[in-house]
Formats: C-alpha cells, structure tokens, sequence
C-alpha cells in the first residue's frame, strides 16, 4: 500500500471516506478544526457526500441523530469543550440504538482549558458522560498509522452494534503528521439497516426514538441494551503488551502516552530493569485479559497519563487489590517526558 505523509486529523477524514461515511456535521474547534476543513472540501465532491458546519456543537450532534436515524454513515467531531455540549445528543443517539463515529481530539480542561494535548476525557468517554445507562465503544489509537485503521473499523462497529463509537485522541495526535497508508474498507458482512427510516413503501414505518413514558417498557429496553454492551465486552475487547514476559513492574498507558512510555522502558530495559508494558487500544472495553497473563509474575503497576488519575481506577479494577499499582501524570496540556517516566521507573525498580 502506498504511503502518505498526513496530519492525524486529515488521517481522520480521508480515512472516514475509505470507509463510507456520507454525512458529517460539526463544529470548528482546537486542536481538531483541520478535520472539519478536509472534509469541507472532500466530501462534496462525493455522490451523496454532505457537509454542514452546524451553528453549534448542540446542533451538530442533533443532525448526527437525523442523519443516523435515516441510515446514513455519519460522524461528527469535537475537542474536550465542545464533546460536554455534545453530551445529551450522545445519550439520546445511544438510547436510540443509532450507528455514529463521534472524534474525540483531547485538550486540557477542566472548562475551556487550553489547546494543548491531555487525556483528561477518560471518564466522559468510558463512564457514560452523559445522562441514563449508556455505554460508548472508546477507540485510543497511539499513532497516525493507527488512527487510519481505527477510524474505519469505528464505522463497522457502529453498524454492528448500532451504537455510537468515539474515537478518543488528543492534541498531539491530531496535530502530529506521520505516514499512513489506508486499508481497503472491510468486507465483512453487516446487519441490514431495516429499522431505519428510508421511506415505508411497502412495509410498516419504523420508529427512531428514545422515549419510553411506560416504566417497565424502558427497563426492558435497558436490559436489551445492558446485555448488547455485554456482547460488546466479550468480543471487542482490543489491546497491546511489549516486554512483559519478563517483566516484575509492568507500565499500563494508552494513546501518545504509551509511545512516550515505551521509549522510557526500552530506556529502562537498556539498564537492566524488567519493564514491561500493557497499552489499552478500546478504553471502553476495558481490556482485563492482559492483567490476568501477567497478575502472577509482575510484582508491581505503573500507570502513566495525561491527567491526575482517570483509567488509574480501571486499572485497580482489573488488579484488584492483588499488586500494589502506582500513579505518575501531567495535566493542564503538559506532557509527560520519557525521563519523567524512566525516573519513576528507577524509583520503583529500587524499591522506594
């Protein structure tokens, strides 16, 4: 396949292309606004292919619902502020049962923050941050390569499940350009979109809704979606260990912290400490698996991340109590350095 030198966020969009995506409505805002723009120019120039900047984030995720709800392979894209408005939207198109690609391009909050790169969107992705009991599929791609792939297997998902699926990268990733070479579209076999509203020549209509007013009818509804997120837990599950055959302290970080991680223990490994790591790729699933492969030979966790402590807690989850696990981050846009990192290894490795 031949490669390209792209920015992650026109990865992003050409890679949503490959994939089909037909509708996309948004609005501009740092660090992800080069998306909107690629796709401002591409794809009206493809039969069928719409593009909307949408008066308001609010807005936008609404016209995801429509557009979803008609069939259509649709995303929308956003930075930490602009995903919070979007919440509601969200909660609706999952209770829905509606297939979308929501972009996540992280920033430093609490608020409006900064533009710099963070990952401090990890509880709002995986815990449902909006209202009702809801899950999203979290995607955490680590390079440019990566998101490409990601990007275009988020669509099949959705469809699969018919639900939303976020890709959650951050402010380096969206920026930072790199080679990539797009797959062909998966030719796997997806459910037909029969409960979409297409027009009802011929059959009864189809009703996209989200409001059950009759208690028992919403609980049964919510028990159809709690055992759909289970199926997603046992078959979607995506991760990457490196080095942890060996290894007595295994480091547990995801997207542009676990490649700063990795240099830090190739750097660690170079004198002689068993350094390990375990790189979540679907933040939601959380991936237990690997915890399980190594729970009785690592002595101790490490977990690194761009805020003060989120996927820290899904890591103890996973533990359990059974090995100590640590904590290093930055946060407000900084960055963690691999000799940040390499001294929290040396700190540990010896014991303190």
């Amino acid at each position: 396949m031949e490669k390209v030198l792209m920015k992650g966020n026109e990865a992003i969009g050409e890679a949503a292309i490959r994939a089909g995506c037909k509708c996309f409505f948004g609005y501009p805002i740092t660090p992800q606004s080069e998306l909107p723009a690629y796709l401002a120019k591409k794809l009206p120039k493809i039969e069928g292919g719409v593009f909307l900047q949408a008066e308001s984030e609010v807005a936008a995720i609404n016209m995801v619902y429509g557009a979803a709800g008609a069939g259509a392979r649709v995303m929308t894209s956003s930075s930490s502020p602009g995903i919070s408005l979007k919440q509601e939207g969200i909660s609706y198109i999952a209770g829905a049962e509606l297939p979308c690609v929501i972009i996540n391009i992280v920033r430093g909050g609490p608020g409006l923050g900064d533009i710099q790169p963070a990952q401090s969107d990890y509880f709002q992705a995986t815990k449902g941050g909006g209202h009702g009991d809801y899950k999203l599929i979290v995607l955490a791609p680590s390079s440019i390569q990566e998101i490409a792939d990601l990007v275009m297997d988020a669509f099949d998902l959705a469809d699969r499940y018919r639900n939303p699926v976020m890709v959650m990268g951050d402010g380096a990733l969206g920026q930072m350009m790199e080679p990539v070479a797009f797959k062909e579209p998966s030719a796997v076999e997806l459910p037909p979109k029969d409960w979409a509203t297409t027009g009802m020549k011929g059959r009864k209509p189809n009703l996209i809704n989200s409001l059950y007013l009759d208690p028992e009818k919403l609980e049964k509804h919510n028990l159809k979606l709690q055992a759909k997120y289970k199926e997603i837990q046992e078959k979607e599950v995506r991760y990457e260990t490196k080095y942890c055959e060996d290894a007595e302290l295994v480091i547990v970080a995801y997207g542009t912290t676990a490649r700063i991680a990795e240099t830090a223990i190739r750097q660690g490994r170079a004198e002689g400490i068993k350094v390990g790591l375990i790189r979540p790729i679907t933040l939601w699933p959380f991936p237990t698996k690997p915890f399980e492969e190594v729970i009785n030979s690592v002595k101790q966790f490490l977990t690194i991340e761009m805020n003060l402590g989120q996927m820290l807690e899904d890591v103890k989850l996973a533990v359990n109590g059974r090995k100590p696990v640590h904590f290093y981050g930055r946060t407000g846009g900084m960055v963690p350095t691999p000799s940040e990192i390499l001294t929290q290894i040396k700190k540990l490795a010896g014991g303190e």
